[in-house]
């Protein structure tokens, strides 16, 4: 037994997957008046995982090696020939920890939920276990089916424990994703069927597959629609504020922090490494298409009165940066997209969560119904201001270092003229400028002037919010401070994937 849990033969990955959904359905038998016991219980395994998985990374996983890791492949499906097929490489590692450590914060975070609350944590457990397994999938049809999983617990954690208009949001988000699913359904069945009577699931066989150039197209566009919806880019996005709008503070922690993040993942993953041809032909689209949202978003959201939504058009505008960095096609460019999935994964979970314990306070959402916050809230006041700095990229968080090394890509990349890249870069910069100017708003809004509301039953955040607070504050300043122990997980694998556009 030894031997099998310190080598690769121990089934780490499928563990780390199946842990939390099958612990999570154990909850269903604990006693009906039992919520600290359900919300102790999720969190316990929520960092049994985390640890199960920061433990494999360190132990099993070498940093310098490109090439898939931890790999696990059992016939699954012996009709359709279809494997269960895991493994991890530098592009993978960061998200799945990044999963592990936002979806623990986030189950601390709804302390605040008492209805149905073994619904709630067995929803958010689920959820975990389809966002690892999207990020940890080998296998195009397995990726599939675990993006398809963490679908349904979002619907119903966002139409019954959202706002008051949690149904109509809730069903624009089931559509919108949903319908961006049958496009990646048939790209996934286009590219495993294709020149074959048995169906080649395998990523890493496919990524050796050469396509005509007008199929690979066809291909690219159904997975560029799909990941689209996710990541979001615009005019794909309208789903995101609707829904981070009514949502649970603690589902707006994994959908900024994790969801959007999948799309991204996706773009890379698929797009990049299995399509080079069409993704050279389409990275100019998906450059203009970064600048414009950078500035569209950021526009927007300065016009936004409701809270949530502001921060929500921040996320939209953020994601640019990483369209930027994937259009780019250079190792530099990359990288800082890589490294803009982490940052904001932090970022955009502390936002959303600081706005929600300010709500749980005041019971306002709206801008201009506030003020005056920083006098009964003070520690509130400071964490938001800190986190708010990082958002619109203060040199030394980590936003910062990932939006200039995305800048560096687009400057030192060969493929596009020196006028290009000036407008790109020009035109970027602008929403640049835009971001601290609905930060700043934000702040003066929130905690400056009068107060306007009753502040008699108004208290500051306790141990619990300041741990979730600070737990997510010292990633964010130790990547801006020291971002190279990052990059050392995606280099190798980010000159892999540009290796075959060369």
């Amino acid at each position: 037994m030894y031997l099998i849990f310190t080598t690769n033969f121990f089934p780490w990955l499928t563990i780390i997957v199946f842990l939390p959904i099958s612990a999570g359905s154990l909850i269903f038998l604990f006693p009906h008046k039992g919520n600290k016991v359900i919300r102790w219980y999720t969190i316990c395994i929520c960092l049994i995982d985390l640890l199960l998985t920061t433990y494999a990374f360190c132990y099993q996983f070498e940093l310098d090696d490109p090439l898939m890791q931890l790999t696990e492949n059992y016939k699954w499906i012996n009709f359709f020939d279809f494997y269960w097929r895991f493994g991890i490489d530098g592009l993978s590692i960061g998200p799945i920890l990044l999963t592990g450590f936002i979806t623990t914060l986030a189950t601390l975070a709804a302390q605040p939920v008492t209805r149905e609350s073994k619904l709630f944590h067995f929803l958010m457990l689920a959820m975990y276990s389809g966002q690892i397994g999207s990020f940890s999938s080998r296998d195009i049809l397995l990726f599939f089916i675990m993006w398809e999983v963490e679908l349904i617990p979002v619907y119903l954690l966002l139409s019954m424990w959202g706002g008051k208009k949690r149904l109509y949001s809730a069903t624009k988000f089931i559509l919108y994703t949903a319908g961006s699913s049958i496009f990646l359904l048939m790209g996934v069945l286009g590219i495993g069927l294709y020149g074959s009577n048995e169906p080649a699931l395998n990523l890493e066989t496919s990524a050796n597959q050469s396509y005509p150039l007008a199929l690979e197209i066809i291909f690219y566009i159904g997975f560029l629609i799909a990941f689209a919806v996710k990541s979001p880019i615009i005019p794909l996005h309208t789903w995101l504020p609707d829904t981070h709008g009514e949502a649970h503070y603690s589902t707006c922690m994994l959908l900024a922090g994790i969801l959007l993040k999948m799309g991204a993942y996706g773009l890379i993953r698929i797009n990049m490494e299995l399509l080079p041809h069409a993704h050279s032909i389409f990275s100019p689209g998906l450059m203009i298409l970064g600048a414009i949202q950078i500035i569209y978003a950021a526009s927007t959201s300065l016009g936004q009165r409701n809270l949530k939504k502001r921060i929500a058009y921040s996320s939209v505008s953020h994601m640019g940066f990483i369209i930027l960095g994937i259009g780019s096609i250079s190792d530099t460019g990359l990288n800082g997209s890589i490294l803009q999935i982490i940052s904001h994964g932090f970022i955009g979970a502390a936002l959303f969560f600081l706005a929600g314990t300010g709500y749980d306070r005041i019971r306002l959402l709206y801008l201009d119904e506030m003020g005056g916050m920083a006098i009964p809230l003070p520690k509130i006041f400071t964490v938001f201001s800190i986190l708010s700095m990082a958002s619109l990229a203060l040199p030394g968080m980590s936003g910062f270092v990932a939006e200039l090394i995305v800048f560096f890509g687009i400057i030192t990349n060969q493929k596009y003229l020196l006028m290009t890249k000036i407008l790109i870069t020009f035109v970027t910069a602008i929403g640049m400028i835009l971001t601290p100017i609905y930060s700043l708003s934000m702040l003066r809004q929130m905690f400056y002037g009068y107060t306007l509301f009753n502040t008699t039953n108004s208290y500051d955040s306790g141990p619990r919010e300041l741990f979730i607070s600070i737990s997510i504050l010292i990633p964010v300043i130790g990547i801006g401070i020291y971002p190279d122990f990052l990059f050392s997980l995606s280099v190798d694998k980010v000159e892999a994937i540009l290796s075959n556009f060369l």
